[in-house]
């Protein structure tokens, strides 16, 4: 029966998987109404005009020739940078648009070597950058390639100055200005955003879409990556597959982003008020997204406001971080089907980190914990498994005796398990509760920021990247170095279960044999952190199993 489990686990991590690479490991809610997912018909264009059609007007009382005049004697001026340090990253915006350029996290790496440059997190570049402006309803003035004029150059955030602004200006004709004015502040991500249209230094309303451009970092299997949102707490993933892919939503919005998988870009509008609607499309075969946030229609008309406040978040999917922000923005961290399994986990090990400030010693002792936790019915079922074994010679004669009357077997069978006091679906048992423990700390392992180029020992510098050992001149086909933990694990499982009672005949076992390889071969691409928690595991078994081989009868 424990065979039987194993082989099942086995086939449960190919589905898992498999159902990670196929499909987004959120589905989509349906509590909300919502357009769903459509392909256009005609090709996304490679400019923003894909996404939002450029007019040469807007609505309401602005003179449409005087700001065209206006806005063409801003063509020849060269945009400035401007650049903001604080203790968390080094942020570069530029004139152009008002738009945040680059983006680099101080405590992020682009790699595992540690001499590796700060991550930027801002994939795109010129002329799709995020927080661009878009105003009108029907026709449209896309503002994202005009110069603003900034009042500084630089900001450098410390200890004595926890805050400041920089204020972005540009006039477009008939005493018609817009401000987007961005308040920086010291040790948090959050950047304060207030946009403005004055008209003769009073603000007017006009209808503004705020846009989001961004693609993917790295490539990432087995994990969502793209565009998101979060409505009355509830997380929503898009995946838009093909160039041409979009959705729509219109409601109440917690914060809208790109996630990354490690981390996220998100607009979070502060007017909880009124709805928003959002459009989301896929503008190429690269990933590039193009997200826009705006008021919604009330009725048969556009909420236009003469002030638009958002908060801006380009970080880490830190989980205590993101807490502390509110918004719901925690919710970006899920873990789908395992997340009330998951972040429990998670916190144990950032418990633990705080002691031993290495990740691989608290999945070792996290595994412990697990293992003891488990111990009392893992020690029962283990010598369930080795009196069945004692019993076959019993149960084969039972077998033989009454083969043609199952009903007659079956209350024998179960009268000779009552007289021994053993459940025959014991050694299963434990195996079957582990296995959601498993997946749970699996997507911790592959998600979590705190992971993340997180060193154990020796040649295992990376706890959410498979293990391997790098030997010069050597190089494995497919693998490129020799994954020792994956295969120490399987000699494990290859120990353990020479070790294990067994009630299956000798043509059998050696069948079951098969598993520690075929388990090494699905774990060999499983992360390093994964597999040490599975190894550690097994030498825990052996070693319970060692004892109830030899002390108990």
């Amino acid at each position: 029966m424990e065979e039987r489990t194993l082989l099942a686990v086995a086939l449960s991590i190919l589905v898992l998987v498999a159902f990670q690479f196929f499909v987004s490991s959120t589905q989509p809610k349906n509590s909300i109404k919502r357009e769903a997912i459509t392909k256009t018909n005609k090709n996304f264009k490679k400019t923003k005009e894909a996404t939002f059609k450029k007019e040469k007007k807007i609505t309401n009382s602005f003179n449409t020739s005087k700001l065209k005049n206006s806005l063409s004697t801003h063509l020849d001026k060269t945009a400035k940078k401007i650049v903001v340090n604080t203790n968390l990253y080094r942020m570069i915006l530029t004139e152009d648009g008002a738009r945040i350029e680059k983006c680099f996290l101080k405590k992020y790496r682009t790699t595992v070597n540690p001499k590796s440059p700060p991550l930027n997190i801002i994939k795109v570049r010129p002329p799709y950058l995020p927080l661009g402006l878009i105003l009108g309803r029907k026709t449209k003035l896309d503002l994202s390639n005009k110069i603003f004029n900034a009042n500084k150059t630089q900001i450098t955030l410390t200890k004595n100055k926890q805050e400041d602004n920089i204020y972005f200006n540009l006039n477009l004709g008939d005493n018609i200005t817009i401000e987007k004015i961005f308040t920086f502040h010291e040790n948090t991500y959050w950047v304060d955003l207030d946009i403005k249209i004055l008209k003769k230094g009073k603000p007017v309303t006009a209808v503004t879409h705020l846009t989001l451009y961004n693609e993917p970092l790295h490539e990432r299997h087995y994990i969502f990556v793209g565009p998101a949102y979060c409505t009355n707490g509830d997380l929503e993933q898009i995946k838009l597959k093909h160039p041409g892919d979009s959705k729509t939503f219109t409601g109440p919005v917690d914060w809208m982003g790109y996630d990354d998988g490690y981390f996220l870009s998100a607009i979070i509008p502060l007017d909880q008020k009124i709805n928003w609607a959002l459009k989301m499309a896929r503008l190429n075969k690269q990933g590039l997204i193009c997200s826009a946030i705006t008021p919604a229609l009330a009725g048969n008309k556009t909420i236009s406001l003469d002030s638009m406040k958002f908060g801006i978040y380009f970080g880490p999917k830190e989980i205590d971080r993101l807490k502390a922000l509110h918004h719901h923005l925690a919710e970006a961290v899920n873990f789908g089907w395992f997340d009330p399994i998951a972040k429990p986990l998670l916190y144990v090990l950032k418990f633990f980190n705080k002691y031993f400030h290495n990740y691989g010693i608290s999945i070792i002792v996290l595994t412990i914990i697990i293992k003891i936790l488990f111990w009392p019915l893992t020690h029962k079922g283990q010598k369930s498994m080795k009196t069945m074994q004692k019993l076959q010679p019993k149960l084969k004669k039972l077998q033989e005796k009454y083969k043609d009357d199952k009903e007659r077997l079956n209350k024998e069978l179960m009268r000779l398990y009552k007289t021994y006091k053993i459940n025959p679906l014991g050694g299963c048992l434990p195996m079957l509760l582990q296995i959601p423990v498993f997946f749970a700390l699996y997507k911790v392992l592959l998600q979590a920021i705190e992971l993340r180029h997180a060193p154990f020992c020796l040649w295992i510098n990376d706890l959410s990247a498979p293990d391997r050992l790098m030997i010069p001149g050597v190089h494995i086909p497919l693998l490129g170095g020799i994954p020792v933990l994956t295969l120490l694990m399987g000699v494990s499982m290859f120990v353990q279960q020479k070790m294990s009672p067994s009630s299956l005949d000798p043509m059998q076992s050696k069948m079951m044999l098969v598993l520690p390889v075929v388990f090494t071969v699905m774990f060999v691409n499983f992360p390093s952190g994964l597999v040490l928690y599975w190894l550690v595991n097994n030498i825990l078994s052996i070693i319970q199993q060692y004892y109830i081989n030899k002390f108990t009868d």
